[in-house]
């Protein structure tokens, strides 16, 4: 049903950026409405701080019911959040945020922009959030976005003048957008971003206010509205036989990796805009008093002259009649001054001609991907599905030299195929996300191309121009080459056409845990871009560890295919963190990436390069037990974690819970938000505490307060109530308060230097309240804070202990964190009085 809701609306956006995706084939209703888009001449700026901020009903609003390009800026991609459908964190969640969001967009019809800034996770005021961020270059990221976009109105999802209250994201991004609102029409600021665009000042701002940020529905009723705009965001469109809030829903729905899949609704809905700045409007209408017609620009009467009539007398039975009105339409809007307006209006005009005239265009390659100074082959497809007259004058690759004049006239319903064989010229950069390919720091990504910098993602890498003659009217016409393919089970399929390096490596394991002194193997998979690579492969390696063989050589046939290649590595007698990077050797050239690719059903796939290497740290670590069972929960890669330090990890199906079946295990580990996601655990409580009283250790990791079933209203045998405290600075101080519990002595001595090292936050919804059976053992606060006590509680259970920790395990066990570690091996050692040194790490 989701990919039907994607293909039924992406009428409503533009393909500007959408060369991974499905064509638009739209009906003639789909194209009347994309008429009317392109005669309201108005713009609307939508800014927040994260993926899911956006108001889906406000964006699908002013995008279908007023016609409006509508922009959502978000300040970051979401890099710092959780995933509740994959393992990828950090940078590479980022990726898949902003992939969810741009099919968001492509529900609700609007289009999608960043600034640089980094989600670093939780920020309590926006104070830090500034510190971090940078915030002069984000500032100027956002001012940058009004000089471009030029939107007649902005609206702010969050309240600039409540700092502290909320996320200082949140906040952030509402006070840096007031800010902006001023400066982007000020020479004088940023002034080297106006050799590349041009001053602009926005007409209004709004908050999107509502009774959440009152408090309650009862305060926001007894509120002062007048300086507030009403808007029933349930608006029905019988043209597109869905309403606004039916749109919305289903564009929210694209955050999955968030868990925002959701029902639709329907029915009328008031949506509020407070006024900040500019002139109170003397309607409900955002845009009232701005001239949103053609004859805003200069020569745009004549077009609009043109459009106003084509959309009166649309044909919807032969939409291919307006295919002359359009093109000469086109003519005139190449004559105008005004360089924004008519690079906007002519990519939609292009479009409507092309949909008008049921012409489909298309440039395959065979495969997903090609190398630098590789040849590629392409297979053009091409019908006129009209009786315009319409000839093919030339294909050509705006990225090659290559290039056909074939002088057909395009005759009704005739499909004509081409081939074309291009050379990937050696100035051409691979395809990865522009603003990973450059190290970053915690709060800001780097980007060096300022015309870059905004964008949601890469440009297609390889473009192909149609030159069509309409009548003696020549107009090029450019559509991202991609690979089109199928499978038996999923039938046609498409996703971008890359430029990926020869060969890339691939260390197993991302962080690699040494125990003690003795070499372990470690695996390389060198996978080739291309048939017939050979060369020799090394990893490079810190001082005071040895590698075995220094290097050694490869050679793979066949393009795709992954070659293992395994290095005996030896660590330090003592403690030491450094990394380990996989560097090939090819025809002279030297090759240090690791690619990664995301591939779900609900966003196009990504190819993500990434340095080729991985962190070592040796560390003493003692523990107690052998075998681990492991709850899954959203995801994360605590189990293959353990794994690095000698347990023997085994998934369980909670399904497959019965009475007993859990003696086995010296421990029952639940993963982050199990109780979450997992509605099954809901019927196994008593099994699990079952398992606890007859003498196990069951530890849960963190869960989201109260968004569970009310059967798990009791996740620990004792009363134990969740809230949403948590430290934010990963450097914030931590005492033990519990000195003598076994948590912090057996089998390794936890000190407060343990906590050293950790990233992006030291643990997140704590418990508030718990029954006198459990034990704190740790304090921890942030700056100006009170201290909270509730990151790590133990309780016995009869002959058993359970354990609740909101500490950030998921995020510190990955990155390699010693004391994270040493930590953990405590918690699956409580009870054991045996214990065990480990000898033998497997990765």
């Amino acid at each position: 049903m989701q990919k039907y809701w994607v293909g039924l609306l992406s009428f409503i956006c533009f393909s500007t950026a959408l060369f991974s995706q499905a064509p638009d084939k739209p009906s003639s209703t789909e194209i009347h409405h994309k008429l009317q888009k392109l005669n309201f001449l108005g713009t609307a700026l939508y800014v927040a701080a994260h993926p899911d901020d956006e108001n889906t009903r406000l964006i699908s609003y002013l995008s279908n019911h007023d016609k409006a390009r509508t922009v959502y800026l978000s300040l970051t991609r979401g890099d710092g959040g959780q995933n509740l459908i994959g393992s990828e964190l950090r940078e590479l969640l980022g990726v898949l945020r902003t992939q969810e969001l741009l099919a968001a967009r492509r529900v609700d019809g609007g289009e999608q922009w960043f600034t640089r800034a980094n989600d670093f996770g939780y920020s309590k005021h926006p104070k830090e959030t500034h510190r971090i961020w940078d915030k002069d270059k984000v500032l100027g990221d956002v001012v940058w976005a009004i000089r471009n976009i030029k939107p007649d109105v902005i609206i702010n999802r969050f309240d600039h003048r409540t700092p502290g209250t909320t996320h200082g994201h949140h906040t952030s991004s509402a006070m840096l957008s007031v800010e902006a609102f001023d400066l982007a029409n000020d020479a004088n600021a940023y002034p080297e971003q106006l050799k590349l665009t041009s001053a602009w000042q926005p007409k209004r701002v709004f908050f999107n206010t509502s009774w959440w940020f009152y408090g309650s529905r009862e305060s926001f009723e007894k509120a002062d509205k007048s300086n507030m705009l009403s808007l029933d965001i349930g608006v029905y469109y019988p043209e597109l036989g869905l309403s606004n809030n039916e749109i919305a829903s289903m564009a929210s729905s694209q955050h999955l990796c968030q868990g925002f899949g959701r029902l639709t609704t329907r029915g009328s809905q008031e949506e509020y805009v407070e006024l900040l700045k500019g002139d109170l409007p003397a309607s409900n209408n955002l845009f009232d008093g701005i001239n949103t017609t053609w004859s805003r620009i200069k020569g745009g009467k004549a077009i609009g002259d043109i459009l106003y009539k084509v959309e009166e007398n649309f044909n919807y039975s032969n939409p291919s009649v307006h295919v002359p009105d359009l093109v000469q339409a086109y003519t005139l809007l190449q004559a105008v001054e005004d360089e924004h307006w008519k690079t906007l209006k002519s990519e939609a005009l292009q479009e409507l001609i092309l949909d008008c005239a049921g012409l489909y265009m298309e440039v395959s390659a065979d495969s997903g991907s090609t190398t630098i100074g590789d040849q590629a082959k392409l297979n053009i497809e091409i019908v006129n599905r009209s009786t315009q007259q319409i000839k093919l004058q030339e294909v050509s690759v705006l990225e090659s030299k290559e290039k056909l004049k074939p002088n057909l006239d395009l005759a009704n319903n005739k499909k004509e195929t081409l081939s074309l064989d291009i050379l990937v010229d050696n100035n051409l950069g691979n395809s990865s996300p522009y603003w990973l390919t450059t190290p970053w720091s915690l709060g800001m990504y780097k980007v060096s191309d300022q015309n870059m910098i905004g964008k949601a993602e890469n440009p297609s890498a390889f473009t192909a121009n149609f030159a069509l003659d309409f009548s003696g009217t020549t107009i090029d016409f450019k559509k991202p080459i991609i690979h089109r393919y199928s499978k038996p089970d999923k039938g046609e399929l498409y996703e971008p056409f890359t430029v990926l390096p020869q060969v890339t490596s691939k260390i197993s394991e991302d962080v690699l845990i040494f125990s003690d002194a003795q070499p372990r193997d470690v695996l390389v998979h060198v996978r080739a871009g291309k048939n017939n690579v050979s060369g020799t492969l090394e990893l490079q390696h810190p001082d005071g560890w040895v590698v075995s063989p220094r290097n050694t050589s490869f050679s793979i046939e066949q393009k795709g295919q992954e070659q293992a290649i395994v290095f005996k590595v030896t660590p330090p007698a003592d403690d030491h963190e450094g990394k380990i990077k996989a560097v090939a050797h090819l025809e002279g050239q030297t090759f240090d990436k690791e690619l990664v690719e995301i591939a779900y059903d609900h966003v196009p796939k990504q190819s993500i390069l990434l340095p080729a290497e991985s962190k070592v740290v040796r560390m003493n670590i003692q523990k107690s037990g052998e075998h681990i069972g492991y709850i899954m929960g959203a995801g994360d890669k605590v189990p293959e974690s353990l794994k690095q330090i000698g347990y023997q990890v085994h998934t369980i199906n909670p399904n497959d819970i019965q009475s007993g079946s859990l003696d086995k295990y010296d421990a029952i580990v639940v993963g982050i938000r199990a109780y979450n996601v997992v509605e099954s655990l809901k019927f196994k409580q008593p099994v699990l505490f079952e398992y606890v009283q007859n003498g196990g250790n069951m530890i849960v990791q963190y869960n989201t307060a109260g968004r569970w079933s009310k059967q798990f209203e009791n996740i620990a045998p004792y009363d134990l109530t969740l809230s949403r405290d948590r430290v934010t600075d990963e450097n914030a101080a931590v005492s033990i308060i519990a000195n003598d519990h076994s948590l912090v002595n057996f089998p390794n001595t936890i000190k407060e230097s343990d906590f050293d090292g950790w990233v992006q936050e030291r643990g997140l919804y704590f418990p508030k309240e718990w029954s006198p059976e459990f034990t704190p053992v740790l304090s921890m606060t942030d700056e100006g804070e009170e201290a909270k006590e509730g990151s790590l509680l133990v309780a016995p259970y009869g002959e058993g202990h359970y354990i609740y920790t909101g500490l950030s395990f998921f995020r510190e066990l990955p990155a390699g964190v010693s004391g994270a570690y040493k930590l953990f091996a405590n918690m699956l050692s409580i009870g054991k009085s045996e214990v065990k040194t480990e000898s033998n790490v497997k990765g």
